[in-house]
């Protein structure tokens, strides 16, 4: 009787899951394959920088107007475009980060890009070198196809083109923050946010995701050193920054190797700059550390964000000299909503396959997606693309000269895009 009770169960199910989906929505995603890999290397070919993504917002913009949908600027270079349904439902929202890195490119692709520009008072070379030009185009075809059936969803569709995802320069203002500030998941407003992220390591196809804490907050800290100057042959007439500096940064690794539970969730302390001192012979009056934080939980974050400020000032105080911290946060935990996740793992094994859709482990990585999280329930994930050719020891990083990825699969995650969208009642 449990059997037959579970089969009728499962036959109820799936149409259901199923019975909004039109019936040509695979025709026209294959359809779309080989435009989205000329998007993506468009986008390539011309990046352009956090906050600088004038071209590229243009371009955004001109084509969602050809598929019929509306658009607004947000964010100074963001897109957000709305397309109705035909049918009362939720509102979903779909987002791609569009932004570009200071880094030159060093392969042999023909359309590898040779963009310098002007960043931070320096002529940089500039390269999307995180995968943010295969976002722009998976959402890009996402758009297309769901235009051409946007009778049969229910509900709206918010396309949430962001820049700045990287961060933006110096003290401006953007990235996910400044989208929501000026109301991108508002009008209408949004139940639920989907995004993807195209991962250099991962199987091609494949798409990996974890409910929960999925990828880690990160803060950056600046410490600031007060001692006294002297002639480095003097010594004892000084209050050593630098001795002081590295005090600290010794004690700074006993946070997570002896201090938290990490038993709870992983996390990071590193000093990743040290800077202090003009010459070999004069113990300078200042140092400075930086460094970078990352947490998978909430309240681990601010114990943590506790105990560098303390130790920093009392290590400093023991030596006779100040210690200023301040801590910025970058981006919060991303966090993926269970519900939504057991909701949408169907539709993404609809758009990969049974064996392709792989739970992972929490990432170290940060994402500023994970704003969106407070606003509405948010599912993000990984679209593996490496090169079957490449092992994974061997592939290139995210964010190096050589990043790399293998497009022909793209159309993964803008079936993914288009499934969602059909998933959630």
């Amino acid at each position: 009787m449990r059997f037959l009770f579970g089969l009728l169960l499962v036959l109820l199910t799936a149409p259901m899951l199923a019975q909004n989906i039109p019936a040509n929505l695979d025709k026209l995603i294959d359809g779309e394959a080989n435009k989205v890999i000329s998007w993506r290397r468009y986008f390539h070919e011309n990046p352009e920088l956090s906050n600088r993504e004038f071209n590229t917002c243009k371009k955004i913009e001109a084509t969602l107007k050809e598929f019929g949908i509306e658009t607004r600027v947000v964010a100074k270079t963001g897109v957000v475009g709305v397309l109705k349904g035909g049918k009362p439902g939720p509102v979903i929202a779909l987002r791609a980060d569009i932004d570009a890195l200071p880094v030159e490119e060093r392969n042999d692709l023909a359309f590898r890009s040779k963009t310098k520009t002007e960043y931070m008072g320096s002529t940089v070379s500039v390269m999307h070198a995180c995968g943010h030009d295969s976002h722009i185009a998976m959402l890009l075809g996402a758009a297309e196809v769901l235009s051409k059936v946007k009778n049969d969803i229910n509900g709206s569709v918010v396309f949430l083109f962001q820049p700045a995802e990287e961060g933006p320069p110096g003290d401006e203002e953007g990235g996910a923050p400044l989208m929501i500030k000026e109301g991108a998941l508002d009008n209408p407003k949004v139940d639920a946010v989907y995004g993807i992220h195209i991962e250099a390591f991962g199987d091609l196809g494949k798409i990996y995701f974890k409910p929960g804490a999925f990828m880690a907050s990160s803060d950056w800290f600046t410490i600031k050193i007060k001692g006294k100057q002297s002639h480095g042959a003097s010594p004892w007439k000084s209050v050593d920054p630098i001795v002081v500096g590295t005090e600290i940064v010794q004690a700074l690794q006993t946070i997570v190797s002896r201090q938290i539970d990490i038993t709870k969730a992983p996390a990071i302390v590193t000093v990743g700059k040290f800077h202090g001192g003009v010459r070999s012979n004069i113990i300078p009056e200042t140092a400075e550390l930086e460094g970078t934080i990352r947490t998978l939980d909430d309240a681990m974050q601010q114990d943590i964000h506790k105990r560098i400020k303390h130790i920093a000032e009392k290590i400093a105080e023991a030596n006779g000299a100040i210690a200023e911290v301040k801590i910025d946060t970058k981006t919060l935990v991303t966090y993926n909503d269970p519900a939504l996740v057991e909701k949408s793992i169907p539709m993404l094994k609809k758009a990969a396959g049974n064996n392709n859709v792989v739970p992972v482990n929490w990432q170290t990585g940060a994402e500023d997606f994970s704003f969106y999280g407070k606003k509405a329930p948010a599912f993000f994930f990984y679209l593996g693309a490496r090169d079957p050719k490449t092992s994974e020891a061997n592939a290139p990083s995210h964010h190096a000269p050589e990043f790399y990825i293998n497009d022909s699969k793209l159309d993964v995650g803008t079936r993914a895009f288009c499934y969602l969208v059909f998933g959630v009642k």
